[in-house]
């Protein structure tokens, strides 16, 4: 476990650097699309890239949060969820308490976000607190509290975040290369033509680049931390049926996006399968349920 822990950290440090560096390119093409000085273009490029990153490592949580429309779970509102998340708090064996918010979404589903377990958040949806039982909602809760002492969190709060600016970015960029005003000059045309050929090598290369930084985050974290719940809850009935009723749930939900879906306990778009068993494909955020429920079965 410590050594999973260690081996996030790890990866978010080198996804960050990877990031800023890919950031700091976008942005000096921008900068050189406007005209301005290549010294002060990479300067400009640097700072901001390193700026945002930090700006996105501290904020990441605030950001999910404001895009799904989460509220904070009160005891009035909220009390099946407040008196369950209680009661396993006890033997979660996290350093602090997660602040609890919720979804008003009728898919059942939920994440934790926040960038480590001092700061962390569990959010669910109303979905969530109608169709599961004691048990079943105590299973979800502890897989989210497994993903907050992992610090999965933290790698996952961070690629979300940085994705979609990315891609935001390579838009903009994209956008200022094919209609941007262009200049009669010889050499300014050259220039253009290349920003063009990078702006779509950007507009490409952008999405691929974020399903790969999803992929960063290893399927086998949701694996882990099924097991973590099994090991807080001492019930893997509880988290199967939940996750049986999870998969077969066919609402969507209103907030997802691919940006996000990666955090939630189950994949938040739904795919017909026609009631075949199928295996994750190569770039599936989740493992398949009946993957997961085939593990959590040879804990017993």
């Amino acid at each position: 476990m410590l050594n999973d822990i260690k081996k996030n950290k790890q990866k978010t440090a080198i996804i960050i650097s990877g990031f800023i560096i890919m950031i700091t390119l976008i942005l000096y093409y921008i900068c050189i699309a406007f005209n301005i000085n290549s010294y002060f273009a990479i300067i400009i490029a640097l700072l901001f890239s390193v700026v945002s990153c930090f700006a996105s490592y501290y904020n990441s949580d605030k950001i999910i949060l404001r895009t799904c429309k989460a509220r904070p779970a009160t005891e009035e509102e909220d009390k099946k969820l407040v008196h369950i998340f209680e009661a396993i708090m006890i033997s979660s064996a996290l350093p602090c308490t997660p602040r609890l918010y919720v979804v008003d979404d009728p898919q059942p589903n939920a994440f934790a976000t926040g960038r480590n377990p001092q700061n962390a958040i569990i959010c669910v949806t109303t979905g969530l607190l109608e169709k599961l039982d004691y048990y079943e909602l105590e299973g979800v809760i502890a897989h989210e509290m497994g993903h907050i002492r992992n610090y999965d969190i933290l790698l996952s709060a961070v690629v979300t975040v940085m994705v979609g600016f990315i891609v935001m970015l390579s838009d903009i960029f994209t956008r200022i290369c094919f209609f941007g005003k262009r200049s009669n000059d010889d050499d300014d045309n050259k220039g253009s033509a290349i920003l063009m050929l990078l702006g779509l090598i950007f507009l490409i290369l952008g999405p691929i680049f974020g399903k790969i930084m999803q992929m960063a985050i290893s399927r086998r974290r949701e694996f882990l931390a099924d097991a973590t719940a099994v090991e807080i809850t001492r019930n893997p009935q509880g988290l199967i049926s939940a996750l049986k009723k999870l998969d077969s749930d066919s609402n969507e939900l209103k907030f997802a996006n691919n940006a996000t879906a990666h955090m939630y306990i189950v994949n938040p778009f739904k795919n017909n399968s026609n009631g075949k068993k199928r295996k994750a494909g190569l770039f599936d955020t989740h493992p398949s349920i009946d993957e997961r429920i085939e593990a959590l079965e040879n804990i017993e």
